[in-house]
């Protein structure tokens, strides 16, 4: 009757009060359709240039040490490694957000319903899925090369200690020894996995400040300024937290690592570029680091979107 309040439904709940459960094959599919979305940005150019990089580095550049040969290689392939993971990494997450809101994708998707939180998840998990593809595909090519070239280098080694005269056992056994320390190690698969980390967690950074940001530009302008800030967090520490009290330093320090991430946590790869094998304390360091820096920016970032007008 008029003026009467039409009850809702006892089958359907009002809107305000349903309760949408997480569903992980949501997830999946969006980040599956965000892998297939981001291939079209022209990655496999990208890993094209790689191999040829890697290529050059290894059979190209004469020098004459067999170990500085294959330092060298290791790092120009680490530089361009983890050049490929913080710009794929700052650039596709950044541009995830406004491009769904251009092509109204992403009023497709939240009317299923989705919830938020699983678009965020799923955004993030397909820019890793990416990243992760493309490193473990850069790792096989580095990996083939640089056991080929150090098959190389020790033959020539030990055939230049024959020319000499001096392939003793012990000559033969110490050039081996040098060689395969600069070689193919597992330690080459932990600095990978080094990469991929600091990547994920610049990418759920990017992916916070997108959800706040007024344009693509400034998202990835100042991710980048903070993954800049975060690899210098000890430099910064040291030179402005000088003379704080124990208990101020550490509390500016964490400050710090709360506002920027310190990716610092994450820099082995030089080491193992000299041969260094880390520990699988470090490891767990690392990774526990990651997890925690990858949620913590989610869960803002979905306080923050979920406030978001679209």
């Amino acid at each position: 009757m008029n003026g009467e309040a039409t009850a809702p439904s006892p089958t359907r709940p009002p809107a305000a009060s349903r309760f949408v459960a997480f569903s992980p094959s949501r997830v999946w599919t969006l980040a599956t359709a965000t892998v297939t979305q981001l291939v079209r940005m022209k990655i496999l150019v990208f890993l094209l240039v790689f191999a040829a990089v890697v290529v050059a580095a290894g059979f190209v550049f004469p020098v004459m040490n067999p170990e500085q040969q294959l330092k060298l290689l290791k790092d120009v392939s680490f530089g361009a490694l983890q050049i490929f993971a913080i710009v794929i990494a700052i650039v596709s997450t950044a541009l995830l957000l406004p491009r769904d809101l251009e092509d109204r994708t992403l009023y497709t998707i939240l009317s299923k319903p989705v919830p938020r939180v699983e678009y965020l998840i799923g955004k993030l998990l397909g820019v890793l899925l990416l990243i992760g593809g493309g490193l473990f595909v850069m790792d096989a090519v580095l990996s083939a090369v640089l056991w080929m070239r150090q098959n190389m280098v020790l033959d020539a080694a030990i055939h230049s200690l024959e020319h000499e005269n001096k392939a003793t056992p012990e000559n033969i056994a110490a050039q081996t020894a040098a060689v395969a320390k600069q070689g193919l190690t597992w330690a080459l698969h932990a600095g990978v996995l080094a990469i991929f980390l600091k990547a994920a967690v610049v990418s759920a950074l990017a992916l916070l400040i997108s959800c706040f940001a007024s344009t693509t530009l400034f998202t990835i302008v100042t991710t980048f300024c903070l993954a800049i800030v975060g690899h210098g967090q000890q430099m910064l520490r040291e030179y402005f937290f000088h003379g704080f009290s124990a208990v101020g330093e550490k509390a500016a320090s964490s400050a710090l690592a709360i506002i920027c991430p310190d990716l610092g946590v994450f820099d082995i790869v030089e080491n193992i570029i000299k041969g260094a094998q880390p520990s699988g304390a470090d490891l767990l360091h690392m990774t526990f680091m990651a997890l925690l820096y990858v949620v913590g920016y989610v869960a803002v970032a979905h306080l923050v979107f979920v406030e978001k007008e679209l």
